[in-house]
């Protein structure tokens, strides 16, 4: 029999010693190439060290299929050159300049272990023994599968060491990418687009007259030079009442900031508190996100707006975290302006750049902390996503926006995502040029999508079912405000407020010694009364149509809460669905409007053919019943190492009982159509 051993005993076989990754069968070892394949540099980035013969392993369908070729590093980025995609001509629609399918940011490395004897081991430091296969774990969610066992030995050493040593190591500020391509990159003009920067005192004076808070708060600009803070920006809005000389004194801290104006009067506000006692912040902030109760607070503090006509207080230790998140979120909630492109651009401006968001830390760019990294932003993204998924007129953006953005965290060409702060941004942006000019470093802003996308993938940025809102006439706007019906304390000022009319509801030092470090955020009272009255406000406000272009509350209960498939299952092949899901409509809609277009440019032609000079069609995309789920990011395989067969072949070939024991398997629908 052959479960025999050797002399017919009934001893087990000897486990092999050789285990194979990739079948021979799957992959065939090529002989070098003499063409290089293409490797395109960024200015700036510079090759550190390569290998030969890796084979790039993909496991799906239950096998492991690769595809042979060289693996690089460099001061920017590791990249997978496979010989496949030197003859590649079919091109995604959706192409990012800057990153390719098979590149992946040093940034954007989350963990790295090396295969030992099917082992596998977390890789860090120096490395007295190299492994037969690398696992890279991106932030992404993506995972790449490296096998080194047809590789040189001195090869393996010199790609091992040098990606464990520049994705892994502490860097210092200065030696990241982001330096060398600012000193690098040619100058370009910058494009002008809408998007409010907030790093002038004339972007918030315009603000305060947009959302009508201009009567009960002023800009101020005595933090220019960082005299006040150097976690504040160097602009912005307090209520009048507060005196420069405060602000100084406390530097900051304890300091009402006015974030937003509702337009009944009530205002939103954020505060820095005193710390009170030494504790773990970070592990006090995992709590909180264990909560996942983002929206619901978010919803409680648009219920005070609102309905109360109450002013809110965000407190946090530097109100730059949770703060970030529930105070956005409200004002996505409120203000349709946030709901369009550069409405949402400007608000985290606003809210997260000159707010003092921590990305270096949150972000782990350095890799010298690694309690202090956090995926706040992300969280936010995606409260911001429930709401894109759930009124999707309401957004003039996409979730391939939301996704897109989400990715160039980590892309450090960038300076937005980059700072814990904008004193770090401006202590940081002089070089070590004699010329004063060319030791200025010209950072880019994420907010120019044409340094990542081409237009045609730039359209798959907007929403298609996005309405604006109509425009009024000066006879229709409303001249009337209402008026504030509640007096502002300030914590820091003399006078006392009614504790059931004031700022807060209680007595302000009372307050401080209650909140101060121990919670995101105090909501004036926490009581049963509360409860009701927010439970009353939601299910009353769900019971309406919906005005997409007035409040929005999102379902935070029941089916109303989904998976960001897009974002956290793209690089899955099994959860997509192919020709369907919500890309199918917006397909089929962007057909429509350029169907449409087309017959008014025939129109407008007949009537006077000099009108439609310029005007551009959005660019067809592909037929709908050849994309996934999960497009623009998962197209159908367009590289298959083995045979597909249309699933009416499968059941001529394979028993019922087979068929049922099998997962779903991938067809390539390029092959049959």
């Amino acid at each position: 029999m052959l479960g025999k051993g050797a002399g017919g005993s009934g001893a087990k076989p000897a486990k092999p010693s050789f285990v194979s990754y990739v079948s021979p069968e799957e992959i065939h070892i090529k002989e070098p190439i003499e063409k290089e394949v293409n490797l395109h540099l960024l200015p700036g980035e510079l090759l550190l060290c390569e290998a030969n013969t890796v084979l790039k392993c993909v496991q799906e369908d239950g096998s492991n299929r690769g595809a042979c070729g060289k693996l690089i590093c460099t001061n920017f980025k590791i990249a997978f050159l496979g010989d496949e995609s030197a003859s590649d001509d079919n091109e995604p629609e959706f192409k990012n300049k800057i990153i390719g399918e098979n590149d992946i940011t040093l940034h954007c490395i989350d963990h790295i272990y090396g295969v030992y004897d099917e082992k596998k081991k977390s890789l860090s430091g120096q490395l007295k023994k190299y492994p037969d296969k690398l696992i890279i774990y991106c932030k992404d969610l993506r995972v790449f599968h490296f096998c080194l066992r047809y590789t040189k030995e001195e090869e393996v050493k010199r790609i091992v060491s040098g990606i464990v040593h520049h994705s892994q190591t502490p860097k210092l500020l200065k030696r990241l990418f982001l330096f060398s391509y600012a000193t690098a990159a040619p100058t370009n003009a910058d494009t002008q687009n809408q998007t409010v920067m907030f790093d002038a005192i004339k972007d918030w004076r315009e603000e305060l007259e947009r959302t009508k808070g201009n009567m009960k708060y002023k800009v101020l600009s005595a933090n220019e030079a960082y005299k006040v803070s150097e976690k504040l920006p160097l602009y912005f809005v307090v209520p009048m009442s507060l005196s420069e000389e405060r602000i100084l004194q406390y530097q900051g801290r304890g300091i009402p900031i006015w974030c937003w104006s509702c337009h009944n009067g009530a205002s939103l506000l954020k505060m820095s508190a005193f710390p009170k006692e030494q504790e773990d912040n970070t592990s006090q902030m995992h709590k909180i996100f264990l909560d996942g109760r983002c929206l619901k607070k978010a919803i409680e503090v648009v219920e005070y707006l609102e309905e109360q006509n109450t002013n809110v207080l965000l407190v946090e230790e530097n109100a730059s975290d949770l703060c970030c998140v529930i105070s956005s979120l409200v004002q996505v909630m409120m203000d349709s302006h946030y709901r369009t492109k550069f409405g949402f651009q400007s608000l985290i401006q606003k809210e997260w750049v000159m707010g003092g968001h921590c990305f270096l830390d949150r972000c782990n760019h350095l890799r010298q902390n690694d309690k202090e990294e956090a995926p706040v932003f992300l969280l936010f993204l995606d409260c911001v996503w429930q709401l894109v998924q759930q009124y999707p007129p309401a957004f003039e953006f996409t979730e391939t926006y939301l996704t897109v953005l989400s990715d160039s965290l980590y892309i450090p060409i960038f300076s937005t995502f980059f700072f814990n702060s904008q004193h770090q941004k401006d202590a940081n942006m002089s070089g070590e040029g004699h010329n004063a000019q060319s030791s200025h470093f010209r950072f880019l802003t994420v907010w120019d999508w044409s340094v990542q996308f081409e237009p045609k993938a730039q359209v798959l940025l907007n929403n298609p079912l996005y309405v604006d809102k109509p425009k009024l006439d000066k006879s229709q706007r409303k001249t009337t405000r209402f008026k504030h019906h509640r007096q502002l304390s300030l914590p820091l000022t003399q006078t006392k407020s009614s504790p059931k009319r004031g700022f807060f509801r209680e007595e302000t030092d009372h307050f401080i010694k209650n909140i101060l470090g121990k919670r995101i955020s105090k909501l004036i009272n926490s009581s049963d009364e509360l409860h009701n009255n927010f439970s009353e406000f939601y299910d009353s406000w769900h019971c309406k149509p919906v005005d997409f272009h007035g409040l929005l509350l999102p379902h935070i209960e029941g089916p109303g809460i989904k998976v960001w498939a897009q974002r956290y299952l793209r690089w899955i092949p099994e959860a997509q669905l192919l020709g369907g899901g919500t890309v199918a409509t917006a397909t089929k809609i962007l057909d429509m409007i350029e169907e449409v277009q087309r017959l008014q440019k025939k129109m407008d032609e007949k009537h006077s053919p000099t009108v439609t000079q310029g005007r551009e069609a959005l660019p067809m995309l592909r037929n709908s019943a050849r994309l996934s789920s999960l497009f623009p990011f998962a197209l159908l395989q367009r590289h298959s190492l083995k045979p597909v067969l249309p699933t009416s072949t499968w059941k001529d070939l394979e028993d019922e009982d087979d068929l049922a024991k099998r997962d779903d398997e991938f067809v390539d629908l390029s092959e049959v159509i």
